[in-house]
């Protein structure tokens, strides 16, 4: 029997598991062209101030959920679902997820990457150190709250269930992309146990050189080998789907979200660049085959590794805490916005508005990530006067958005010694034309907004696409998509200006969050020293009074 070729060739499906929403999108490999997709949002909650965790059976349940439907979209269109050759995962990085080998239920709920509950760990092992910076010369990354390390080692001691599992050698440690592989493969029956080079340097464990486990960082954070999963390339194929719609379809590609989102971006050659608005900012530099140091604030990391033999292609990364989620706050918390389809009308009527430039927002919900890594900084919102609207403080977010981007910038020419021509970006904030062309002013860089805006999911599914035994796609014969392009419409003089007063508002959002017992001692130590010089002052001029009183009497 003759088969029929398909009308679009091999497809390839891409599971985007981001920290807001999980979806599967179906692209042809042929032309890049997405087929369809489907979403499903993923909530997030936070139990403790700081907080935030999600469910991870939810995590797992939204991705076969958009699977089975895109499955069925494909056959609504008329093409055949069997057409899918290979699967790609992306996800949220430094999310932490334990488990239970043998039950397959998580021991505890998913601790998000903005999750700041491990800023006591990150303080004692600040303060035991001497010098924490050896860590960047190992892994490339600081220590932090937002790192995988310190959270499992928050679960460790703080989680019976963990401790237990532990003990009886049945816990398991991934984020979601190990989380989604090992579940989707088998899970207790024999699920596959990896995550990929991408997701492993975001964990404060890998050296980037040996791109293995280190043994000393292991020992420095008290976490046993036996939970972590083995790391592998981002490209070849690691196992096969058990069970569902797609069986029997091979999982070949894994890249964390922002590592994704650069090889969706066509961003291969060293020199590139793209950032990634979504619910925080993210701008990976690709430094090519070399692990370029940073000395103003940035991440080293794996960029990634197109197959076991491949070359390892690493990147500078600066990481924004809050972007989007910053207008979420301005909905849900303050109701300053219905719908967030109307940040763009509301700033564009308010644009003659005078004060609108006047006004500062540090969005530092969970401190200041690159290139500050203050973790004691909070957020402000300075500038105001009686004049101030509305949409004057949606204006000074999103200029927050743009002014964070620029600390980037200005920190990878400081490290790289090369100043950026163009901005690629994505995500779902670059939809707003707005924030595009402000972004462009405010940096004095071009910004390149391609008009497929799923990059995230399609770097994944190029990285799936290209394992060998694959061979459906080549990522570097894709051409670029077509795009939109925003260029620097102010001058020299009025960006600086405007960057001057944003770092006004840095430098005092810092310090926020340090006030302690110590602290207050001193304030009671002050208020008794006001109290003594006050009594001081009392008995001097109550006795300079007595004397002279004395003196006129004995006249």
């Amino acid at each position: 029997m003759v088969t029929m070729p398909s009308r679009y060739g091999k497809l390839i499906g891409s599971i985007d598991a981001g920290t807001g929403s999980v979806r599967f999108l179906v692209f042809a490999a042929a032309t890049s062209e997405l087929l369809t997709y489907h979403k499903l949002d993923l909530e997030t909650t936070t139990p403790k101030e700081g907080w935030v965790e999600q469910d991870a059976m939810v995590i797992l349940r939204l991705a076969e959920q958009c699977i089975e439907k895109c499955v069925g979209y494909l056959v609504d269109l008329d093409i055949d679902p069997n057409d899918i050759v290979a699967i790609g995962i992306t996800n949220q990085r430094e999310t932490t997820i334990l488990w239970d080998s043998k039950t397959g239920k998580p021991l505890y709920n998913a601790i998000v990457w903005s999750d700041v509950r491990t800023k006591g760990i990150v303080d004692e092992y600040s303060s035991r150190l001497k010098n924490t910076e050896f860590l960047r010369t190992i892994c490339g990354l600081p220590i932090s709250t937002y790192f995988s390390a310190v959270k499992i080692n928050w679960l460790l001691n703080n989680v019976e269930e963990v401790q237990s599992a532990v003990k009886d050698n049945r816990c398991l440690f991934g984020t979601v992309d190990s989380w989604l592989v090992w579940n989707l493969t088998g899970g207790a029956d024999g699920g596959l146990h990896i995550t990929d080079v991408t997701n492993a340097s975001r964990t404060l464990l890998m050296n980037l050189r040996s791109l293995s486990w280190d043994p000393h960082l292991l020992s420095l954070f008290s976490i046993p080998s036996q939970i972590l999963p083995q790391i592998r390339s981002s490209s070849e194929i690691y196992a096969y789907l058990k069970a569902g719609p797609l069986e029997g379809v091979p999982i070949s590609g894994i890249l964390g979200d922002q590592q994704s989102a650069l090889m969706g971006q066509s961003c291969l050659a060293p020199g590139q660049a793209k950032n990634t608005y979504g619910t925080g900012c993210f701008l990976l530099y690709n430094t090519g085959t070399a692990i370029v140091n940073s000395n103003h604030g940035l991440l080293t990391t794996v960029a990634y590794q197109l197959g076991p033999r491949a070359p390892i292609t690493y990147a500078l990364e600066g990481s924004i805490a809050v972007a989007g989620q910053a207008f979420k706050w301005l909905r849900d918390n303050l109701n300053l916005i219905g719908d967030l389809n109307e940040i763009e009308s509301l700033v564009q009527n308010n644009i003659s508005h005078s004060s609108s430039g006047d006004v500062v927002f540090v969005p530092a919900f969970s401190g200041l990530y690159a290139p500050y890594w203050k973790r004691d900084a909070r957020s402000i919102l300075c500038g105001l006067t009686d004049e101030t609207s509305k949409a004057d403080i949606v204006q000074a977010a999103l200029e927050a958005v743009c002014f964070q981007t620029r600390d980037i910038l200005e920190a990878m020419r400081e490290d790289c010694g090369v100043a950026l021509e163009k901005l690629l970006v994505d995500g779902g904030m670059t939809g707003n034309k707005y924030l595009m062309q402000l972004q462009a002013d405010l940096t004095g860089v071009p910004v390149i907004r391609p008009l497929m805006a799923e990059a995230t999911a399609l770097g994944a599914a190029m990285a799936a696409g290209c394992a060998e035994g694959i061979n459906a796609w080549d990522p570097a014969k894709t051409t670029p998509p077509c795009s939109d392009e925003f260029y620097p419409s102010i001058d020299d003089n009025e960006r600086d200006m405007r960057y001057v007063k944003w770092k006004k508002g840095i430098k005092r959002s810092m310090g926020w969050d340090l006030a302690t017992k110590k602290d207050a001692k001193n304030i009671e130590d002050l208020k008794s020293w006001q109290q003594l010089v006050q009594n001081v002052a009392v008995f001097t001029f109550v006795s300079f009074s007595l004397l002279i009183v004395a003196r006129k009497l004995a006249s």
